[in-house]
């Protein structure tokens, strides 16, 4: 570098000595020459003196990425999210305060008990007719007159469980039927004869309304209605249902 900086010093100067004689010997009437050359950079100047001290920057917490900066203002608010499932049951809470008692309910009817119940007398001596209802035609109770002397049949009015009982006098063979609704309950029989006697049967039947109840004879009738003899069919309720 530094011989082709000399070979460009020398070329330079072999241009300039012929000028240099000519305006010694010729006078100044030519043009001016061409400007040189820049020269080589200078050194470095002096350090200068130390500046004022500048503002603290954003405290650094070791990272390597972007900054946290500050915290912003909240947003609006979003769309309501779908429902999420159903989570499980709590614990049971404390009971809660007692209401205030209610009003007064209708008057009932708790005590008006339905009563039924009724006692006939056979009235005649006569046999009953065979195969037949077996009609009591003297009244000793008969509440309601659910008991008819006509047919022979009670029928109920209140819904229940009832408790029949005959007792019979006679004086021949026997057999008495009892019936609900021509279905037969149970018969009650008593075969002895030449010897008068006394004879009875009971049950306790369940009956809704309407429904009828009867004695009724078969193939043996000797049932006797005389007053030294009375035959008695009596019936009452029980419990009402």
């Amino acid at each position: 570098m530094l011989h082709h900086c000399l070979l460009v010093i020398g070329a330079l100067l072999s241009l300039a000595v012929p000028l240099l004689v000519a305006m010694e010997t010729c006078p100044a009437t030519g043009m001016p020459g061409m400007p040189g050359i820049p020269g080589m950079p200078g050194k470095d100047g002096r350090d200068g003196e130390k500046g004022e001290k500048g503002r603290s920057g954003t405290p650094w917490d070791g990272g390597v990425g972007p900054q946290k900066g500050e915290k912003g203002e909240p947003g609006q608010m979003g769309w309501p999210g779908k429902r999420g499932q159903s989570g499980e049951q709590g614990i049971s809470g404390l009971p809660g305060v007692p209401g205030n008692p209610g009003e007064p309910g209708d008057p009932g009817t708790a005590g008006i008990q339905p009563k039924a119940a009724f006692s006939v007398a056979r009235g005649t001596n006569e046999y009953p007719d065979k195969s037949s209802v077996i009609r009591f035609t003297s009244v000793i109770t008969n509440l309601n007159d659910d008991y008819s002397t006509e047919t022979g049949r009670f029928r109920c009015r209140v819904p229940g469980t009832y408790y029949f009982v005959f007792h019979a006098s006679l004086e021949d063979r026997l057999c008495v039927l009892m019936k609900l609704d021509d279905n037969l309950l149970t018969p009650f029989c008593d075969h002895r004869r030449n010897r008068r006697q006394v004879t009875s049967g009971s049950l306790a039947v369940y009956l809704s309304r309407g429904q009828e109840v009867w004695l009724e004879t078969k193939d043996y009738r000797g049932m006797r209605g005389k007053p030294a003899g009375y035959s008695i069919f009596s019936g009452f309720l029980l419990h009402s249902h």
